[in-house]
């Protein structure tokens, strides 16, 4: 008993004296934990086999080899999903998407009311800064909480069809150095890399140099870009004091198990990914324990020495940069994508000391300490009970109250680009209760597979290679609605109409219960003034699926075209009530109030219509369609300045709209300012080309004159 009374007032001595007896390999990373910086590399669609640091067999990758003989290389690291939005969701909320409901890239957004790292981290005194390559985290999906900076200035518009909006690495590099150079106090930042992801355009000179392979030479343009970070935080002396975590957010298939990229599958080949952690006093070592994404929160608390929030579901990883061990425990991981947008089996399980089970109707459970590449599946031979009885287990377990509210509400531009893309945003309601193996995803590779080859093809500019497979598939699987979907986009992109709503019907009539044929197949119709059809179509859909706000708007344009404005307005008014941030609905309202007091003259009725223009531009500042219908609200009453201005931002906004370019010059000329009614008349019959009828080509000549005589 006395020894044990001198050894506690010898243990308060040393506390009161600022020495704390701890692990030596970690002693000044915890007691100087607090005023660390953090870097947080992620970089898409990244293979470990592609760095240096984990196989040579490819490419060497140098800055990043550098970074791993520095720290610390996790040789076993799996992501929870093979695709993006939901990866980078448990990596900054460290829980899974079964507890913060973010599955998919293109119906899912992270709630409000959910803690992210950065919001953490700016409460303990950091500034935060993200920057991002690609629209799939754009800051409309909600990954942008906590963030004093969530730069995500990609180009509004893709380089080719089909694919995401991006910007390079050396764009996304070049902003994180410009926020990085003005940060006077801890730091916080996020940088996301693009590159990785198909189609693989790598710059010159990795393009050149990786002909057969670009690839990995895109992962070799990633490394040296990123040598621009790491220099950068050696000439201003704040590598020392700087925790650096490099990750990926899934890999890349690249033909293994005949998935050509990502987000179908979850072999190793999609959901292994680098995981290197170098920092202050960290010993350089490899440690081969299976660990996750959701680790990353709770290991960051710890080394930066701050409180763990409670719901975090991964462990912290300190005790294995400490040399010491962590309970082993099982990883669980999924596959949505398909589920969610096509309507095809789910795929869920887990890793657990070696393990690997994957639940689908057709399952599969593998040995991956012998077999990584997952060659030999083992299920046809065992009792799965235990492993889908412990799967259900889990599922539970990470649940949350949240469960079924994880479709938020997304805005005008994003469900634009994401229905350019094939996505509908709006639940798939063909699933089902049970999947037998014919909705297997395996047994639908094929399928898939050839949907990947013709988007390819397409962005490489080959469009009638991709036409010719997208016709196999809706000949081979009738009901595979985005091959319609993809087919009548590249119609439209080429300027044939006729055939893009010819594919539509086809789909129509093959598929008449088709949630995302019906609903995109009426919203062309309605594009392309096929009203009564449109009608017809729309309200089809609506008997599938009547939570849609975008159909119930676009049935709302179809009756306000054919002059039926009472039930045009019920119709707005329904879409509204679905989601009231929707800046469409609310500028078409405006349009329509506009149409009714034409008949009217009653002014509640302008001002009725102002006040939903305005409303929209409130919503989305870069809805042209608002401010040019405000600029006709303006001119009805002569306020001719304030139309003027309303369509000048409108024409900002889109260049090519003719309508705004001819009234801009009336109005001008109205003004007396005949030079500029010149020019603008001028653009419109640039604009117009060959598509002026002789009596029109007539009127603007007429126009043009009296600009000559009267200036």
């Amino acid at each position: 008993m006395r020894f044990e009374l001198r050894k506690q007032t010898l243990f308060l001595f040393f506390i009161l004296a600022g020495i704390i007896f701890k692990d030596s390999s970690i002693l000044a990373l915890e007691a100087k934990g607090t005023d660390l910086n953090l870097l947080l590399i992620t970089i898409d669609t990244i293979r470990p086999d592609r760095l240096g640091c984990y196989s040579t067999k490819y490419l060497k990758t140098p800055r990043i080899e550098a970074l791993a003989e520095k720290g610390v290389v996790f040789t076993k690291a799996f992501a929870h999903n093979p695709i993006t939005l939901p990866s980078h969701a448990n990596i900054l909320l460290g829980t899974t998407p079964l507890y913060h409901g973010v599955h998919e890239n293109s119906k899912s957004r992270v709630a409000k009311d959910l803690l992210s790292l950065a919001e953490y981290l700016k409460s303990k005194g950091y500034s935060t800064g993200a920057f991002m390559g690609a629209f799939p985290l754009d800051s409309r999906f909600g990954l942008n909480q906590g963030f004093d900076v969530y730069d995500d200035s990609y180009p509004s518009q893709p380089s080719y069809e089909f694919v995401y909006a991006e910007r390079k690495a050396e764009e996304v590099i070049q902003a994180a150095l410009g926020w990085l150079e003005r940060q006077n106090s801890k730091w916080f930042s996020w940088i996301h890399l693009w590159d990785p992801h198909a189609p693989y355009l790598p710059p010159e000179p990795f393009k050149s140099k990786f002909t057969d392979d670009p690839y990995s030479g895109e992962v070799a343009y990633v490394d040296s870009e990123l040598g621009k970070i790491f220099d950068y935080l050696e000439s201003s002396k704040q590598m020392e004091n700087t925790l650096i975590i490099l990750t990926g957010d899934h890999g890349e298939s690249l033909g293994e198990h005949g998935e050509l990229t990502h987000n179908y599958f979850a072999y190793n080949s999609s959901i292994w990914i680098p995981l290197i952690i170098e920092g202050p006093k960290i010993n350089p070592g490899r440690i081969d324990e299976y660990v996750c994404h959701i680790d990353l929160f709770p290991t960051l608390c710890d080394i930066l020495g701050i409180e763990k929030p409670p719901f975090l579901q991964g462990v912290s990883l300190l005790p294995l940069l400490k040399g010491e061990k962590i309970k082993k425990r099982a990883i669980y991981f999924e596959s949505l994508d398909a589920y969610y947008n096509r309507g095809w089996a789910p795929l869920r399980g887990y890793i657990e000391e070696g393990e690997k089970y994957i639940d689908s109707p057709i399952p599969e459970f593998y040995d991956v300490e012998e077999d990584f590449n997952e060659k030999r599946n083992l299920a046809l031979n065992m009792n799965l009970g235990k492993y889908k009885k412990k799967l259900k287990m889990m599922e539970g377990e990470f649940s949350s109250s949240r469960k079924g509210q994880d479709l938020q509400k997304i805005d005008r531009e994003a469900v634009e680009k994401l229905r350019s893309l094939g996505y509908i945003v709006s639940p798939v309601t063909q699933l089902k209760e049970n999947y037998g193996p014919e909705d297997d995803l395996k047994t639908l590779l094929p399928f898939h597979d050839k949907m990947d080859k013709a988007i390819l093809l397409d962005g490489e500019g080959k469009k009638a290679q991709s036409i010719n497979l997208l016709n196999q598939i809706i000949q081979e699987k009738k009901d595979f609605s985005e091959a319609y979907t993809y087919l009548s986009y590249i119609y439209r992109s080429k300027g044939q109409m006729g055939e893009a709503l010819k594919v539509m019907e086809d789909g129509f009539n093959k598929n008449p219960k088709n949630y995302s044929i019906l609903s995109g197949y009426g919203i062309l119709l309605v594009r392309e003034e096929k009203l009564d059809k449109a009608i017809e179509v729309l309200q089809k859909a609506l008997a599938l699926y009547d939570l849609d706000p975008e159909v119930w708007n676009y049935l709302g344009v179809a009756y306000w075209r054919k002059g039926d404005y009472q039930k045009a307005l019920k119709l707005y008014q329904k879409a509204v009530s679905l989601d009231d941030t929707q800046a469409i609905i609310f500028s078409n309202l405006g349009a329509l109030y506009l149409s009714i007091f034409l008949q009217t003259k009653k002014a509640k009725d302008h001002t009725q219509s102002v006040e939903y223009f305005q409303k929209a531009i409130e919503l989305d500042p870069d809805l042209s369609m608002a401010y040019k219908g405000l600029g006709v609200a303006n001119r009805l009453i002569e306020k001719v300045d304030a139309a003027i201005s309303c369509w000048e931002k409108a024409l900002e906004l889109s260049p090519d709209d003719d309508f705004i370019v001819y009234n801009l010059g009336i109005a001008y000329l109205e003004r007396g300012m005949k030079s500029q009614a010149l020019e603008y008349f001028k653009r419109y019959i640039s604009l117009k080309k060959h598509s002026l009828s002789p009596e029109e080509q007539k009127r603007i000549d007429a126009l043009i004159q009296r600009c000559k005589q009267e200036s």
